[in-house]
């Protein structure tokens, strides 16, 4: 007889009552040893493959199931994501109605409940998408090793990239946050602040470095800094404009850095 050329699986079914202790297969032998009530139980030969078998279609099963309503949540909650854009950006945060987002996500009014509590909710989703972007270049520009002129360069992108991909998000952002403290609660205020406070290490950087003149606090600069780039910003989101194409977006990038660079860059004396 040949040699065996046993390997080791392992299965757990959904059943706690049903739990496979130990199982192997080779083309001459197959032993499956189970938890059945709380007792051990074998089934071997023809019977032990047909039992590893059916476990492993249904093992594939239950993946292929918990898979499909994974993507069915991502997709459902982006229609909600979309809608609540639209409406938010159209009415403001206090007059969209949940019922209107539904409807405008082709969905029903509750299954919007299902994703999300309540529309304060919803609305802190929508501005973590902004923070987790925002939070993850920031801690990008702030590892590497590049010029303060491209780290600044790389806020500045992040604002206009959006802009052009997602003007609702940052309409919101604008309006909704950065303009306005009704909706600012101490989590979004937190956010805010953080915000500000790696912007300023960046800055902090560029003076230590000897790029940046240092007769004004890191802090003034950064507030000059990202008081340009909001309010360009937010110029284009309240008139309506658009970004037209890359080569707009690296001109408004580039008249930026050189108004900032150009007033607080140290000079020779």
């Amino acid at each position: 007889m040949p040699p065996e050329e046993a390997r080791s699986l392992s299965y757990l079914q959904g059943d706690q009552n049903e739990r496979t202790l130990d199982n192997t297969y080779s083309p001459h032998f197959s032993r499956a040893i189970y938890c059945d009530g709380g007792k051990a139980r074998e089934k071997s030969g023809i019977e032990g493959l047909g039992f590893l078998i059916d476990k492993s279609i249904n093992s594939c099963s239950i993946r292929s199931m918990a898979s499909q309503r994974e993507t069915t949540k991502k997709v459902k909650e982006k229609a909600i994501f979309d809608a609540a854009l639209k409406s938010i950006k159209e009415k403001g945060f206090h007059k969209a109605r949940m019922s209107d987002i539904a409807e405008r996500a082709g969905i029903s009014y509750g299954l919007v409940y299902h994703y999300f509590a309540s529309k304060e909710d919803l609305f802190d989703a929508l501005l973590n998408r902004w923070w987790e972007g925002l939070f993850g270049l920031l801690s990008r520009v702030r590892e590497n090793n590049e010029p303060l002129k491209e780290k600044l360069a790389g806020i500045i992108r992040y604002f206009l990239d959006t802009y052009q991909q997602e003007p609702e998000l940052v309409n919101i952002f604008i309006t909704e946050i950065s303009r306005s403290t009704t909706n600012l609660t101490p989590e979004r205020l937190e956010h805010f602040k953080a915000f500000l406070a790696n912007t300023e290490q960046v800055i902090q950087e560029g003076q230590d470095k000897g790029v940046l003149r240092t007769d004004f606090k890191a802090r003034y600069l950064t507030n000059i800094f990202l008081g340009a780039l909001e309010t360009f910003v937010s110029t284009m989101v309240l008139a309506d404009q658009h970004i037209k194409g890359n080569a707009q977006k690296q001109r408004i990038a580039e008249s930026i850095l050189e108004v900032f660079l150009n007033g607080a860059k140290k000079t020779n004396t």
